[in-house]
């Protein structure tokens, strides 16, 4: 599979990755993060090439994480904001950055701190469960399928089919995974009326 390929993978990192696992892209939502709009700014502070900065903020535009809005007419410039979608990375950011701090700080200790505002205290990400609260420890949670996969594994089965192991789903279901939502889309327009 080539990696332009990967947001097909009936898989929800694969899908994510498909648009900031680019090694430029989370640094570029970082910098949005602290207050950085502007294309030179962003230059600036991360040292990327002018192209490849243009492409990477064309991609978070296209995949409405960034948008674009006109700070000068003449000539037109452009500063670039996050958009819900993008400001719904900030605990991915988080997260990121805590792991860091933990397992690469060389004893040096974490370059950068969150600050609580609402209690005005240090604060570290710590992952809760939805429904009772505790807090979510790798070893208590186990991953299930869910709709398209579940929809997939038992077209498996009908047409007796081997289902693939859980590591080969992702990619085996792609094609049917999209006809499960085209079929979806259908349903939904036949629905309405």
């Amino acid at each position: 599979m080539k990696w332009n390929e990967v947001d097909q993978q009936v898989c929800s990192v694969a899908r994510a990755l498909s648009i900031v696992g680019e090694r430029w892209t989370l640094l570029l939502v970082r910098d949005a993060f602290k207050g950085t709009r502007r294309f030179d700014d962003f230059q600036r502070t991360l040292g990327v090439t002018r192209h490849r900065l243009a492409e990477r903020l064309q991609k978070l535009v296209d995949e409405g994480v960034l948008t674009r809005i006109p700070y000068q007419d003449r000539p037109v410039r452009y500063e670039y904001r996050l958009t819900r979608k993008g400001l719904a990375l900030y605990p991915v950011l988080v997260s990121l950055s805590s792991w860091a701090d933990e397992w690469m700080d060389d004893g040096a200790g974490p370059p950068m701190t969150f600050w609580h505002s609402r209690c005005g205290k240090e604060s570290k990400p710590l992952m809760t469960c939805s429904e009772c609260g505790d807090p979510m420890k790798p070893e208590e949670m186990s991953p299930r399928l869910g709709l398209g996969l579940t929809a997939y594994v038992e077209s498996c089965r009908e047409n007796e089919r081997t289902v693939p192991d859980p590591a080969q789903l992702p990619i085996a279901a792609m094609a049917f995974y999209r006809q499960y939502l085209e079929n979806l889309k259908l349903q939904s327009v036949e629905d309405k009326q």
